[in-house]
């Protein structure tokens, strides 16, 4: 049964059913990402004119830019239903199994954190995406038989923040790779108006431009920061949201106007006081402030290398002159930091 746009689920809680309603539905409604939509609306209108299931599709880049909205897009797009899993939930090859011989024809597979899928499980996946077959054994020992079952033509839609990760023989069997970077302001300031409107937030531009400028060129914060200013309007103010209003409520979440957060300004400021500006191992970086490294690595060092405020180097990470301009520590050649 076709996929349509994703109505309102009554049993859903609040929360879960604001944010499917947030979410864009067709590729008309997405904001930003052009030359993403452009390439992926030409490989749509395809597939579509062909009557054929579309190509395999991988998303890759930071946490919170739409790759999970996406999949739901291309699924919507070519009115089929989507099955939604993760890498590290498939722990064994018969799951894989079970989830292939429930699709349809046309159906979209989204997975998650494509990366962690395990070897094993990678192997089954192979000849199902790339001739559409799953290889069963039956049996034990000398008496054990492989079989090869027919799937219907599907499309594996795969999501990840570490294309490094992903196994070459995996990534070669996706015909389209595409990269989803940080929005624009431009864009930001119109996901947090769409959104605000959606959530019925009585918010002027100078409010709307806050928030998108503290967002980090992330949706995901965005609609998150957006909330936080509208529940902090509704307490400490009369429920409208300006400039003035939004600034308040973004310094009390110690979110700085370059989107800035508690997380990444103690990242920065350790390499800076600790070990003189770097370099550093990443792993000392995150026993020195109790994160995990993942965290730190698929999180905070990619906003932080958009801005110029790190360096990765073959001996560690290092923090720029302008990451001490920005938190006020006096810039040394020889890498002594002091607060200004």
């Amino acid at each position: 049964m076709p996929s349509k746009p994703r109505p309102l689920d009554p049993e859903a809680k609040p929360d879960d059913r604001v944010d499917n309603a947030l979410r864009p539905q067709m590729l008309s409604d997405l904001i930003g990402q052009e030359q993403v939509k452009e390439n992926l609306s030409i490989l749509l209108s395809a597939a579509k004119k062909r009557g054929e299931a579309l190509d395999h599709v991988l998303f890759y880049g930071p946490p919170g830019l739409g790759k999970t909205t996406l999949a739901h897009v291309v699924a919507n797009e070519m009115g089929v239903n989507i099955k939604i899993t993760a890498g590290p939930v498939i722990e064994r090859a018969g799951d894989l199994a079970a989830i292939l011989t429930n699709l349809r024809a046309g159906d979209v597979l989204f997975i998650d954190e494509v990366h962690r899928l395990g070897r094993a499980v990678e192997e089954v996946l192979y000849p199902a995406m790339e001739d559409y077959a799953l290889d069963i054994v039956i049996g034990k020992g000398p008496s054990a038989r492989s079989i090869r079952l027919k799937l219907p033509r599907f499309t594996v839609v795969g999501a990840t923040t570490r294309l490094a990760l992903v196994t070459a023989p995996l990534r070669a069997r996706f015909g389209a790779v595409y990269r989803l970077d940080y929005y624009d302001i431009a864009a930001m300031q119109a996901i947090v108006k769409r959104a605000a409107g959606m959530l019925k937030v009585p918010i002027d531009e100078s409010g709307i431009e806050e928030i998108a400028q503290r967002a980090r060129g992330t949706p995901r914060v965005a609609l998150r920061l957006l909330r936080r200013v509208r529940d902090f309007a509704q307490v400490r103010a009369d429920g409208k949201v300006n400039s003035k209003i939004a600034k308040e409520a973004l310094d009390l979440l110690q979110v700085d106007p370059l989107g800035l957060d508690d997380v990444d300004r103690r990242v920065l400021s350790t390499i800076i006081e600790k070990y003189n500006g770097g370099p550093v191992g990443l792993n000392t970086i995150a026993a020195s402030i109790s994160e995990e490294q993942d965290t730190i690595m698929d999180v905070v060092e990619p906003y932080l290398l958009q801005l110029g405020f790190l360096d990765r180097t073959p001996q560690g990470r290092v923090a720029t002159k302008s990451a001490y301009e920005h938190l006020g520590f006096e810039y040394r050649e020889q890498g002594q930091a002091r607060l200004l």
